[in-house]
């Protein structure tokens, strides 16, 4: 298996830093290769503008029309290009970040902003009376797997379905959704830590144990079964789930789920 570590944290000292030691480690160990781009560490560019076009960018900027120019022209920045082709190269990618503001680190959305490009991660696929482009299943990224590996510095009941901040799954949906699942990565059920700042020596190595069996189940773990774009369970071209294929309480995200609910997470156990 060939593993990329996509790790957005601005500390060498944190949490976030010695999982991702821990999962390379862990995935070396046991014969796979690993490949980590450190955002904060490589000074990532996060700021998408026309310099990432080349002199060929249109003025004003149009954004999809001249990523995709660039794109098919190979005339996209080296550092993107570099991160497409780790994608293209990886059969399994892996997120590690702390949930900030209810999202991803801005350098880390950055990262997205400017690898996604136009004809790579979307605009890709023929639209007609059937289909609506290959996203949401289908598309470049298809036949990949993706783990959000994420810290959360509040306890879980914080993150419960009751709790104040909601659901940590309708948190994660559109990153695990609207990011990864859209250019047709199969996303699987993540890895979360709560009380990220207030671990114990005794409650890491607890953590560390579950990180690790997560990263030896990679290969063999089902992902979320986010429902399919051209398979039938939407109308074209309203893209609304067609009536009655819903389950007992499902409602909101949970409907684009074809199961009764979003695939249960395996929490760290501590204590």
């Amino acid at each position: 298996m060939k593993t990329l570590v996509v790790y957005a944290h601005p500390e060498p000292k944190s949490l976030n830093h010695s999982l991702v030691e821990l999962a390379v480690v862990t995935l070396e160990s046991a014969g796979h290769e690993v490949q980590v781009t450190d955002l904060y560490g490589s000074h990532w560019k996060a700021a998408l503008d026309a310099s990432d076009y080349g002199p060929a960018a249109s003025s004003p900027l149009r954004v999809a029309a001249d990523s995709g120019r660039a794109f098919d022209t190979g005339t996209l920045t080296l550092d993107v290009r570099a991160e497409q082709e780790k994608l293209l190269w990886a059969d399994t990618i892996i997120f590690q970040f702390p949930l900030w503001w209810y999202s991803m680190p801005a350098i880390l959305k950055g990262w997205v902003d400017r690898v996604f490009t136009y004809h790579f991660a979307y605009g890709v696929g023929e639209h007609n009376d059937t289909r609506y482009g290959e996203r949401f299943g289908e598309g470049t990224l298809a036949g990949r797997r993706a783990l959000l590996s994420v810290t959360v510095g509040g306890p879980e009941s914080h993150y419960s379905d009751r709790g104040i901040n909601g659901p940590i799954d309708d948190l994660l949906f559109p990153i695990q959704h609207g990011i990864l699942y859209y250019p047709g990565i199969d996303v699987l059920p993540p890895f979360v830590v709560h009380g990220s700042d207030r671990l114990t020596a005794e409650e890491y190595a607890v953590t560390a144990k579950n990180w690790e069996r997560r990263l030896l189940e990679l290969e063999t773990t089902e992902p979320i079964a986010f429902r399919k774009q051209n398979f039938g369970d939407y109308e074209i071209p309203s893209l609304r789930l067609k009536e009655g294929l819903e389950q007992r309480g499902q409602s909101s995200f949970g409907l684009h789920v074809s199961g009764p609910g979003i695939t249960p997470l395996r929490k760290p156990m501590l204590g």
